[in-house]
């Protein structure tokens, strides 16, 4: 065993025991966080409006601080943005993560000194949390990836702004600096398939123990080094044995990430954003990520089939139920407050407190009331794919409303590693485990007003096309699992096989 090993052991049961203080007592870890966070910007802007200075319950938070998305928290946004201080939170932010936002253009997500140690921490306890609970750090002697943006800066009126992955870069520990690739100048390539190109050209040849990114990238990245050698992943890194994601759900992928790699690697699923690192999978056999209830974040959830409701009740993390699909609503020490993130969660366990993303709040397909969400469509997908033995690249649903003849449906733009024997059994398969995971949808089914799925397929590399196409090739770029529109599905028909 290596000295760096052996520390990384020792770290791991400190940072175990800290994690363990704090979710053994939820309730009071998140009412601190409250209370500081009050504390902390009772003198902004913010808190004057809102008077923090008289609030001292959840109540009172509730009655005085409305939930905002970040449209309606842009006035206040847009100061901190023109360089006034103590607008949202005191002083000014260190950073800026710019991110793609669907109706206001590019989104300014500020990131403060004290938030930005909350982003560094939340990815270094979850690997020091798997070392901790599998024994493994051989690992941390090997060669790690992070599939990332440009860590190049731009300065917006004296705060340094950039794509959260790129501003995050710039605090690797020195420890680690030297187990990390891409190098810096790879890492500053804009153009995504230029960069993959290069990120091969470096790694090929490096004992790589450890690869990180969004299952989508990292599966093209895999299947460019297959092209190239003609060696499955495992056989051209046979140390590799840890894979880090994040972003989507990755058992869509699963299949065809074995098939890459020869053999079965453990993972590590995050809950990152740019508002906040929210969750990680702390055991390898529970399904859920570990909330993360001591982070500079205070959770506010409201049941997602109320959330259009004129006034949906807000749950604190005491008040919440297992199997229920949330809207997760956030107060952060970035200065965001009653801020929708736009994700919906369900808890999988509240002791400890374990989450799954179930999607967007956005993204669903209810064109006819069933409301299907992003974990429905999944779970349908996964289990037909393993029960037929067919592998999936991407996909993403849309309703067809505007139907020649026959009753409308759900339309499925599919990418096919493996081809189903038939598109019709497997597109039967699929409808049958989507009517079990929602009533709402069999209901519609078995009433005639929805005729059975339709399966679309997708030509290879049709969904790196389309992404290409619309400027969103790469770094944390993904596509949407459901659409109530035709945006992307009118868009996906020019790739259609």
């Amino acid at each position: 065993m290596s000295i760096k090993s052996f520390a990384a052991k020792i770290f791991a049961k400190v940072v175990k025991h800290q994690l363990n203080s704090w979710a053994k007592k939820p309730v009071e870890t998140q009412q601190k966080v409250f209370q500081q966070l009050l504390k902390s910007a009772k003198d902004t802007q913010f808190g004057s409006d809102h008077h923090f200075q008289h609030i001292k319950t959840h109540e009172d938070f509730v009655k005085r601080v409305p939930i905002r998305d970040y449209e309606e928290l842009k006035p206040y946004v847009n100061q901190v943005v023109e360089g006034k201080e103590n607008v949202l939170w005191p002083g000014k932010p260190l950073y800026f993560a710019k991110t793609s936002g669907t109706t206001s253009g590019a989104k300014y997500i500020p990131l403060t000194k004290e938030s930005m140690p909350t982003h560094i921490n939340g990815a270094r306890n979850a690997i020091l949390n798997y070392i901790e609970e599998t024994g493994r750090a051989d690992f941390v002697d090997g060669k790690m990836i992070f599939l990332q943006g440009s860590p190049q800066l731009d300065n917006k009126n004296g705060v340094k702004l950039g794509r959260l992955s790129g501003i995050v870069a710039h605090f690797v520990p020195s420890y680690l600096q030297k187990n990390r690739l891409p190098s810096w100048d790879t890492n500053c390539i804009e153009d995504w398939e230029d960069k993959v190109e290069a990120i091969i050209e470096e790694t090929l040849a490096e004992n790589m123990t450890v690869i990180s990114g969004i299952p989508s990238w990292v599966q093209m990245y895999f299947e460019r080094i297959y092209a190239k050698t003609g060696k499955k992943i495992g056989e051209v890194f046979p140390e590799f044995n840890l894979f880090i994601y994040g972003g989507v759900n990755f058992e869509p992928y699963r299949a065809k990430f074995e098939s890459l790699i020869g053999r079965k690697v453990s993972s590590i699923e995050l809950f990152p954003a740019s508002e906040g690192f929210f969750a990680f999978q702390d055991q390898q056999n529970e399904k859920g990520m570990l909330l993360r209830l001591d982070a500079g974040i205070f959770y506010e959830f409201v049941k997602a089939d109320e959330f259009f409701n004129e006034n949906p009740k807000r749950l604190t993390i005491a008040e919440v139920e297992t199997e229920v699909n949330y809207v997760m609503i956030i107060s952060t020490n970035a200065g965001l407050w009653a801020y929708n993130l736009g994700d919906t969660v369900m808890f999988t366990s509240t002791q400890p407190y374990r989450v799954l993303v179930s999607g967007r709040i956005k993204h669903f397909t209810s064109a006819f009331g069933e409301h299907v969400i992003a974990k429905e469509v999944e779970v349908s997908l996964s289990e037909a794919a393993k029960k037929l033995n067919v592998e999936i690249a991407e996909f993403t649903v849309a309703p067809q409303t505007n139907t020649t003849e026959g009753l409308p449906y759900h339309e499925w733009f599919v990418e096919f590693e493996k081809q189903p024997e038939s598109l019709e059994n497997f597109a039967a398969e699929i409808d049958k485990n989507l009517q079990q995971q929602n009533s709402y949808y069999k209901d519609l089914i078995e009433g005639k007003i929805l005729k059975p799925l339709v399966i679309t397929s997708i030509e290879r590399g049709g969904f790196q096309n389309y992404m290409k196409s619309i400027g969103k090739l790469g770094g944390q770029n993904k596509i949407p699992r459901l659409a109530n529109d035709r945006k992307i599905a009118n868009e996906l028909e020019k790739f259609q096989k």
